[in-house]
């Protein structure tokens, strides 16, 4: 398997993955246009890919998602809570949904995907597990606490796009209005650097070599502390063979070949 984050910030979302025969997207938060030129920069057409899993309705997911959908004929794949909150939107009415229910795993080619539920402010968001026969792969870029269901689903993945969003000094000193402060924390809102860095540390096995860093926030996180974070976290951890990445806004990580061997 393989695996390039297009694009996670606050403003968009969208993860590339592929095995021997299959491809698909983790949401499409990029423009359609912006998606097909990230596509582009590694060898990939959108018209190849055969599914986009909808995480769940927010903006930054799903900006991409009716243009990629019409003008390649990918197949949508979502709980109905999502697609239900999807279609409510305008222009979104006439979109195609092939309906999941979570906690429920399904194929899509050669790839078993297991959708679960993830406590977010949305109607019904999860995160996903995908696998083939050897690799494993944890993507969960929104959710408000690391619930014990989370940490049962991601135990045993051999890479992980995992949600990192905001400093706590940062978001508490910003000139957000203090409800928007409290969603944020709460546990219906986002995961800061240090629970990420704890649930991680938690979840730590010699399986796991690769952690990317998602969704960090563009005005209460910076690249250089969700980092330090996650390296403070786990120090001590017998950490030394996982690697750590940053995601960015402007541009996709490398295409990674998932490393389930060492």
């Amino acid at each position: 398997m393989k695996i390039c984050v297009l694009a996670s910030s606050s403003s968009a979302n969208c993860t590339y993955i592929e095995s021997g025969r299959t491809r698909i997207l983790i949401d499409a938060g990029l423009s359609a246009k912006e998606t097909t030129v990230r596509l582009a920069s590694i060898g990939v057409e959108p018209g190849s890919i055969q599914a986009i899993c909808v995480s769940h309705e927010h903006s930054d997911h799903i900006a991409g998602l009716r243009v990629l959908h019409q003008r390649h004929g990918i197949p949508l794949y979502a709980n109905s809570g999502t697609s239900d909150a999807v279609s409510s939107l305008p222009r979104n009415d006439c979109l195609g949904w092939k309906v999941f229910s979570t906690g429920a795993p399904f194929l899509v080619g050669d790839l078993r995907i297991e959708p679960f539920s993830v406590p977010h402010d949305a109607y019904e968001p999860v995160g996903f597990v995908i696998s083939d026969l050897t690799d494993r792969v944890g993507i969960v870029t929104d959710m408000g606490t690391a619930t014990e269901l989370i940490r049962q689903r991601l135990r045993g993945c051999h890479g992980l796009v995992i949600e990192t969003n905001y400093d706590d000094d940062l978001l508490r000193d910003s000139k957000r209005p203090w409800p928007l402060k409290q969603r944020i924390m709460g546990r219906q809102g986002h995961l800061s650097n240090q629970h990420a860095a704890e649930m991680i540390a938690e979840i730590l096995s010699p399986q796991l070599r690769r952690v990317y860093l998602a969704h960090l926030s563009n005005d209460c996180n910076r690249p250089e502390l969700a980092m330090k974070a996650m390296r403070d976290g786990l120090n001590g951890h017998a950490a030394d063979h996982l690697q750590i990445v940053l995601t960015h806004a402007d541009r996709p990580t490398e295409l990674w070949a998932v490393d389930a061997a060492g």
